[in-house]
């Protein structure tokens, strides 16, 4: 049975054959159109980094190319051509750089309110950078992008607006980073701009700004804001959910059950099963309880972004739960697009009709009612199944 990180690798080698297809329609050492805007900090050699604009050659209103909340309905051939399009200029810097002329100007660009018109002078025409791809691997929490050259210049219009709210936190360098990133949002700026930002190095005190790899920002931005989230959910006197309470959604292959536990202390786990075309499947699951996670989670990004959409919603809703996600991921799914499918999946799916069970045993016959992989499958390894089924036996007692 082939582990999940071999289906993803499966994945991998499909968007680089994508990329191999598409390479020849860049031939120039030059580009100009406008930014999203879009930027991305790489990981591969931290501390010593490759940092850049991404910028597609078309004009106008390109913000989409870099909008993940907006992507919902689109297919992966759309999601695929947005990123595609997306050409990667780069230059190195160590991570603790966070000021001068060519990080300023991306931190400038970073605050735009609305695509910003560029140019870049690149060193040598835009190629697949297979070799960072070779040493990083399979990326499931930043969404891909294009092809990638050395930057040799880059300018971008002054005649963009910033947003008031990020232009805020980012002269505030007496506000720590938590602060910051809590503050945008609640004032609603999208996660993808926080993140953004927060790889540039433009939150925090002064003496702690950095830049932070582009995939490293994604789970950092959704660990902050469901971390505060949660102890918002524990601290209030909400009332637990009623009954047990079962959500689903399907985007891109993606499949999403969410089952709410009436319980009155916070717990969460997520499930994830891969399917291949062979019908081989690789799970992975992870879970906390009150105490929190005591470990990088095994499914990586996924789990923040889970974890965020559950505690945004139950402070929405003024209550309390105990959290189940399983998410199954189908071969037609071929190559992985970011975490922010699993988040913008799991929102879509809180959002939508559910159905409520006097048990967990209905309720979960029910939320794998429209997934492949079996109740059992599921359950095999489930924490949260066995913390319900433990407190059922304890209260038999009394």
């Amino acid at each position: 049975m082939p582990t999940i990180l071999e289906i993803k690798k499966t994945l991998e080698n499909r968007w680089l054959a994508f990329l191999n297809s598409n390479a020849t329609k860049f031939t120039a050492k030059n580009l100009s159109g406008a930014t999203p805007p879009s930027v991305f900090v790489g990981a591969y050699g931290y501390p010593k980094v490759k940092v850049g604009p991404m910028i597609p050659p078309l004009h106008g209103d390109t913000s989409i190319f870099d909008s993940p909340e907006k992507w919902l309905g689109k297919n992966l051939a759309e999601i695929a051509s947005y990123r595609m399009s997306l050409v990667r200029g780069v230059f190195d810097i160590d991570a603790h750089t966070t000021s001068g002329k060519q990080i300023e100007s991306l931190q400038e660009v970073a605050m735009a309110n609305s695509p910003a018109e560029s140019e870049l002078l690149f060193e040598k025409v835009p190629f697949i950078d297979m070799e960072q791809k070779k040493n990083t691997g399979i990326d499931e929490d930043s969404a891909p992008y294009g092809l990638t050259a050395p930057l040799k210049n880059f300018k971008a219009s002054s005649s963009f607006s910033v947003d008031k709210r990020i232009e805020k936190v980012f002269y505030d360098k007496d506000l720590p980073s938590k602060d910051s990133v809590m503050n945008l949002y609640h004032e609603g700026v999208e996660i993808s701009k926080i993140n953004r930002i927060l790889s540039l190095g433009m939150v925090g005190l002064k003496k702690n700004r950095k830049l932070v790899p582009t995939k490293w920002s994604i789970s950092a931005t959704d660990s902050t804001i469901s971390a505060n989230l949660i102890k918002k959910t524990i601290i209030e006197n909400y009332q637990p959910v009623d009954l047990f309470e079962v959500y689903k959604y399907s985007h891109l292959d993606n499949h999403y059950s969410v089952v709410l536990i009436p319980f009155s202390t916070w717990s969460f786990e997520m499930q994830e099963g891969w399917l291949d075309s062979k019908g081989n499947i690789g799970m992975g699951s992870d879970f906390e309880d009150v105490r929190g996670l005591n470990h990088y989670p095994h499914i990586a990004g996924a789990y923040f972004a889970g974890r965020l959409s559950i505690a945004e919603h139950l402070n929405k809703v003024k209550r309390k739960a105990a959290a189940l996600v399983l998410r199954e991921i189908h071969p037609q799914y071929i190559f992985p697009v970011g975490v922010w499918q699993i988040r913008e999946g799991i929102r879509e799916a809180l959002k939508g009709p559910f159905r409520e069970f006097e048990n967990l045993e209905n309720a979960l016959s029910f939320a794998v009612s429209s997934l492949s992989i079996s109740k059992n499958e599921w359950i095999r390894n489930s924490r949260i199944y066995q913390c319900v089924k433990e407190q059922k036996r304890i209260s038999e007692y009394f």
